[in-house]
């Protein structure tokens, strides 16, 4: 292909050509065509955005919160406008599913709805007569340059998750995204530009491991906010706290989903199948393993497995498709290695994803939707992140049983419990450690106004992503106090 685009850095409000010759293979995870190359920007250029940040910092800190607002309210109204656009360039670079990348560009809209609201959410607050004639106030004020490492599976959605806080709280911004799947970032932050922030307020730069470590070694940069795997993100926060900055890094998972004796299992398994499946299982919140107690093991199992043979894999542009493939081929590799590990450690493969075909897609990257059985919780399936649509099955004889195996695994992002019972979900809330929970739910996504939790070995830092977090995290807190004679 002669015409495939070399994609440019934003930098200081224009659009810049890198002059890296180490450029980067996108594909099309559907077809495996090369859609656009990506370069991994030098560190000068990396620097470069650094500074342009730094530099628009003063200004922008000094708009007023409601004016900051505006170019919101602007960038929500363009997002409206190029909605589909958005989305099928997700899917084209991503290959979720049209619906499901709908549902990205929806959550990200909705983050920026959020941030309208900064004039409210920077309130700090005071009280009065704190001693004889004392008085005390809080502010929130901006803090300079945060940037953010963003992943491949939700390339729009999650630099949402953290721009629109931190820019909108008075700081300015710079954003790597993901080698992989770069282009959404590029059209979204085509979005910013025509929405009109000032030079510098907002950046985007191309790169890798390097472009990742000048970010974090840089002086000026304040903070970094990280979505990705759990070995990434333990080095991005010991990096960034060696440093002295701020940190929310959110790492990998391994979720757990318990159906007790009275949960509706027609309703259970249609929202089992949404959690392990959607987005190919290529999400931190994907249902991996099912603890199903042992009265409804039966019915339970053979529910999943009639109604993940129904599921219509292909490209996920084409209406009706359910699923669709892995990023790369090395991630489907990896999933297939995976199928086979289980194998060897003894669990029962009731349905094998590894040999599906999708007709015109030869080259895709697909695997079909996979169920063990007999699943142990020391087996590597049942323990590691797979990343892919492999759901693992372990028979539990207790509720008790059930939270040990939960407990003993180190990630900590997200569980649910499917039951009919008040006293039952509410000991699951109470207990269980993962830092979101859903109650007859198959994904627990908080919304744009809840923070993203996270617990253990799947979220390094203090303050998460989202909600009045990301205000915090975006901010300091200066404390005044005042008498006047």
């Amino acid at each position: 292909m002669t015409d495939v685009p070399i994609l440019k850095n934003y930098i200081d409000g224009e659009w810049v050509e890198s002059s890296s010759k180490n450029l980067r293979d996108v594909l099309n995870p559907a077809t495996g065509e090369l859609i656009a190359k990506v370069p991994m920007s030098t560190v000068d250029e990396t620097e470069e955005a650094i500074q342009a940040a730094n530099k628009a910092f003063p200004r922008w800190r000094r708009t007023i919160p409601i004016t900051r607002a505006r170019y919101f309210f602007e960038m929500k109204n363009l997002m409206e406008e190029k909605f589909e656009e958005l989305a099928r360039q997700v899917v084209i670079e991503n290959g979720k599913t049209i619906d499901e990348a709908r549902g990205e560009i929806r959550r990200g809209i909705e983050n920026v709805e959020v941030a309208t609201g900064i004039p409210s959410l920077m309130m700090g607050y005071n009280a009065e007569d704190v001693a004889p004639e004392i008085d005390e106030i809080v502010l929130r004020q901006p803090m300079g340059v945060f940037f953010c490492l963003a992943p491949f599976n939700f390339p729009s959605m999650v630099p949402l998750w953290f721009l629109p806080a931190a820019v909108a709280c008075g700081n300015t911004y710079i954003v790597k995204p993901s080698p992989i799947a770069p282009i959404s970032a590029v059209r979204l932050t085509e979005v910013i530009d025509e929405s009109g922030f000032p030079p510098g307020v907002i950046n985007l730069v191309h790169g890798d491991v390097e472009t990742a470590n000048t970010l974090l070694d840089s002086p000026i940069t304040k903070g970094v906010s990280f979505v990705g795997s759990t070995p990434v993100g333990r080095i991005v926060y010991e990096r960034a706290a060696a440093h002295g900055k701020r940190a929310q890094v959110q790492a990998g998972a391994k979720n757990f989903l318990l159906v007790m004796p009275d949960a509706d299992l027609e309703r259970t398994a249609s929202a089992l199948m949404t959690s392990c499946y959607g987005c190919a299982g290529e999400r931190c919140l994907a249902g991996a393993v099912i603890l199903a107690m042992e009265e409804i093991h039966e019915p339970l199992v053979q529910l999943l497995v009639e109604k993940a043979k129904m599921i219509r894999v292909g490209n996920g542009l084409e209406e009706g498709v359910q699923m669709g493939p892995l990023i790369t081929a090395k991630s489907k590799a990896r999933t297939i290695d995976f199928i086979e590990r289980g194998l060897k450690e003894g669990a029962t493969l009731l349905l094998d994803g590894r040999d599906v075909k999708v007709d015109g897609h030869p080259n895709g990257f697909f695997v079909g939707p996979t169920i063990f059985d007999d699943v142990k919780p020391n087996m590597g399936i049942a323990q590691e992140e797979i990343f892919g649509p492999v759901m693992s099955i372990i028979k539990v004889k207790s509720y008790e049983e059930a939270i040990k195996i939960i407990h003993a695994n180190p990630y900590g992002n997200a569980s649910s419990i499917f039951t009919s019972s008040g006293k039952w979900a509410r000991e699951f809330t109470y207990e269980v450690q993962t830092g979101n929970i859903g109650i007859n739910i198959g994904i627990a996504a908080p919304v744009a106004h809840f923070p993203f939790s996270g617990m253990k070995d799947s979220f390094f830092g203090d303050l998460h992503g989202q909600g009045t977090d990301a205000i915090r995290f975006f901010t300091e807190d200066k404390v005044v106090i005042t008498r006047w004679f």
